[in-house]
């Protein structure tokens, strides 16, 4: 906790995963008090409490490591949870930020007060005012699950509560899902259950992890439009992988990067090797008998749902911050309209690698944090007024984008006191129009 600084002084940031270390650090830089909050015994967030130990991560360590803080140069190119996990744990001991840290202490309830400020309840009964509330909790814990027609009798395991692989130890196993963690728990109980199918609603596109000798998400690819990407990913999955349907997969229907794709040919692998077999879509379940749309019929002990997850801040007043489709709308990626010193941070996903992305967002990000204070309106209604800003549509993100935008955002931030000044000029001419209206 900051010492020697009122609450009333302070932002609070909820979750101590990568991107709340990366908001941290850049508040801290700015001079900003704050204190860093997490329920779990420690950093790390999902690389602490949320993943399989035998899990790497998909992008290549450049694209994932916090572009001011480069990983260890003996960890391999796709570092293991564990190397991850040391590596959030080293930033936050090099920056400093255990000073300002809690665990062990949940946030469940932050709300605006009429002083403008924010009340903040934890789990342990103790409530305290912030200036602002930083959230940062992440975006794979609230596990969302499939809905079947009938019923099923056998184990249901989400994806999130998946261990190690003793878990399919002697089980004939379903796995719904073919991204990333669908992908990994496929392969495993292939190798370590009775048997493994794979279950589809329509096609992935499974990207290899590396070309030519180099990870994929470094290929001097990322900074091209788009289409010209989109372009040669295709031209490298024809090159490296061939037609999905060969694999008994289904054709995506839709482009690249329109959906999170999936990095690695580990599942593809295990089809060829019989390990694992695909399925297409579930029809309807009768105890531990599954017909898919098929026709075609399982018997499965264990059904691994690997069906992703909701965004939700449950800790939020219900209807304070609008969610569609899992993508929050703000604006500028963190800015609500209409709140003051609420700032919603790293719910949307870099499509390769985060890291690239994080560091220079977060600097962005504290200083439009520090601007609030020279401001009357909030950020995100400022934000609302610009024709050049809109409410996003997906939560996937292009990183090269991004921070071309991140770049521009620094000259123009002197622009929001204009238009603060502008519209808060014209509110006070309202109100005084509307307080005579009444008066008369």
């Amino acid at each position: 906790m900051s010492e020697g600084i009122s609450t009333l002084e302070r932002h609070i940031i909820v979750g101590a995963g990568p991107v709340g270390l990366a908001m941290a650090a850049a508040l801290k830089h700015r001079g900003i008090p704050f204190d860093l909050i997490d329920a779990a015994p420690g950093v790390g967030g999902n690389w602490l409490h949320g993943v399989y130990r035998n899990a790497h991560i998909v992008s290549s360590k450049k694209a994932t490591e916090y572009t001011d803080y480069p990983m260890p140069d003996d960890f391999p190119d796709f570092p293991s949870a564990d190397q991850m996990l040391s590596y959030l744990t080293d930033f936050a001991k090099d920056r400093g930020l255990y000073a300002n840290a809690e665990f062990n202490k949940q946030v469940v309830h932050a709300a605006p007060d009429d002083a403008g400020h924010w009340t903040v309840k934890f789990a342990d009964g103790e409530e305290r005012t912030y200036k602002g509330v930083i959230v940062c909790n992440g975006h794979h814990w609230d596990k969302r699950y499939p809905t079947f027609q009938g019923t099923y009798t056998g184990e249901l395991l989400h994806s999130k509560d998946y261990v190690a692989p003793h878990q399919f130890d002697d089980k004939r196993v379903l796995v719904i899902g073919g991204g990333n963690s669908g992908v990994d728990m496929a392969v495993d109980a292939g190798r370590f259950g009775k048997s493994c199918d794979i279950s589809l609603q329509s096609g992935y596109w499974y990207l290899p992890k590396t070309f030519l000798g180099r990870p994929l998400t470094d290929l001097p690819i990322w900074g091209l439009p788009i289409f010209l990407q989109r372009a040669i990913l295709k031209s490298i999955i024809a090159i490296s992988i061939g037609d999905y349907r060969r694999y008994g997969l289904q054709q995506p229907k839709h482009k690249i990067f329109e959906r999170h794709p999936a990095f690695g040919t580990d599942l593809l692998n295990a089809i060829r090797l019989g390990r694992v077999k695909p399925r297409p879509a579930i029809d309807h379940v009768d105890g531990d008998t599954v017909t898919f749309v098929d026709g075609t019929t399982g018997t499965y002990d264990m059904i691994v749902a690997a069906t992703g997850f909701n965004t939700t801040f449950p800790f939020l007043p219900e209807g304070l911050v609008d969610v569609k489709n899992n993508v929050v709308q703000v604006y500028g990626g963190a800015f609500p309209p209409g709140l003051r010193g609420l700032y919603l941070v790293g719910w949307a996903q870099a499509r390769n690698g985060f890291g690239r992305l994080i560091t220079p967002l977060s600097e962005l990000y504290a200083r439009m944090i520090a601007l609030q204070d020279e401001l009357q309106l909030p950020l995100g209604t400022l934000m609302e007024s610009s024709f050049t800003q809109k409410l996003p549509t997906s939560h996937l993100v292009d990183p090269e984008k991004s921070r071309r935008e991140i770049r521009l955002a620094h000259w123009i931030l002197p622009l929001l006191k204009l238009r603060d000044k502008r519209m808060a000029r014209k509110e006070k001419i309202n109100a005084d129009k509307s307080g005579l209206a009444a008066r008369v």
